[in-house]
């Protein structure tokens, strides 16, 4: 197994370092792998003039599984287009056709008091979002900004086809099947053309998974229907825009976006795992970042990507160890816990890891 670890920006190489001693533990118990590391985003960009250098997409290409970190940077924002650290994440997603985004928004007993929202609300919270993610409005064309009679215009184009729709909707009834077979799939079609060929094209999906009960919901409803009752949901299936938005939305479900993890996946099984966080820069290199999402997505790399799932059952009871155990990075803290810098979060896993060892 060949994995392609990819730290990145900001906060991304604290956090992904934990995610690797996670892995070194369970190397040292004879979990055959080798992992290789390179350059991508805002560091690739100024080692190379390049956020994502051609040595970079060829390890990506060969690995088994890739790690990722997080990608940007203020002071990449006005870069032109093409150089910035996030086109090279967008590059990554089409090159490889990682279509399907999984995030799944789950609570933790010993954080339920972390949640904004009310416990009974929130406790036993487990949805799956499933974020199409190689088209919409991230790479429509045309696109661009121009002058138009004396004045500037934006121009971005919400674009699918009804390949790519049908795709990742077999994809949300087949997960759907392994969980509670429900469905809901959120768009926006008595507004968007885009969105009612969505609709159709999942409704005409559905005629093969008649065990999936399926609902439909425009996007704003269903990001009011996930602060009002968030429980009713299990599998929730999006575009690409209202993905982005909706997941970051229920994020806060569980007290925080640094708990949330993510796996995009391609038709061959092969995946991209990555906390949902971002870079956070103004928190970088301050030993006070939360890594548990990094750690969390090394897991779901275990189980979907290497086909490992016992050991992914082991880092993620790990991480449930430690929450029990009082322990906090300054994010999810509550009153009479312990307050852990990155580094001391990652090494309590680890050492949780190693207790359980089997």
């Amino acid at each position: 197994m060949k994995i392609a670890i990819l730290p990145g920006d900001g906060i991304g190489p604290e956090v992904t370092r934990q995610a690797v001693k996670i892995l070194d533990v369970l190397a040292a118990e004879g979990l055959r792998f080798e992992r290789e590391e390179a350059l991508i985003g805002g560091c690739a960009y100024e080692a190379t003039g390049h956020p994502l250098p051609d040595a970079t997409l060829a390890l990506a290409r060969r690995a088994d599984a890739i790690l990722f970190g997080a990608e940007g940077g203020f002071q990449y924002e006005t870069l032109p287009r093409g150089l910035r650290p996030g086109d090279a994440l967008l590059a990554v997603r089409k090159q490889l056709d990682l279509y399907a985004n999984y995030r799944p928004i789950v609570t933790f007993d010993a954080l339920l008091d972390a949640s904004p929202f009310k416990r009974e609300w929130v406790q036993g919270l487990d949805i799956l979002l499933i974020r199409e993610l190689t088209s919409d409005l991230y790479f429509g064309e045309p696109r661009g900004i121009e002058m138009r009679d004396g004045l500037r215009v934006g121009t971005n184009t919400m674009y699918y086809d009804e390949r790519e729709i049908a795709r990742v909707a077999h994809t949300a009834f087949q997960t759907a099947r392994r969980r509670h077979h429900k469905l809901c799939s959120v768009d926006k079609a008595n507004v968007l053309e885009a969105m009612e060929l969505w609709r159709t094209v999942v409704d005409e999906v559905a005629v093969g998974y008649p065990d999936v009960q399926l609902t439909h919901l425009y996007v704003d409803a269903a990001a009011m229907a996930l602060v009002r009752d968030p429980r009713q949901f299990d599998v929730i299936v999006t575009g690409n825009l209202f993905g982005d938005i909706l997941s970051d939305e229920a994020s806060m479900l569980t007290g925080s976006l640094g708990m949330l993890p993510s796996a995009s996946i391609n038709a061959q099984g092969k995946g991209l795992f990555e906390p949902v966080h971002g870079c956070a820069p103004d928190i970088a290199n301050q030993d006070i970042a939360n890594p548990l999402a990094s750690i969390l997505s090394a897991a779901m790399m275990l189980r979907q990507g290497l086909n490992q799932p016992g050991a992914a059952d082991r880092v993620e009871a790990a991480v449930r160890k430690v929450l029990a155990d009082g322990l906090r990075t300054r994010d999810i803290a509550q009153p009479g816990t312990e307050i852990v810098g990155t580094e001391a979060m990652g090494d309590a896993v680890a050492a949780a890891l190693r207790a359980n060892a089997q």
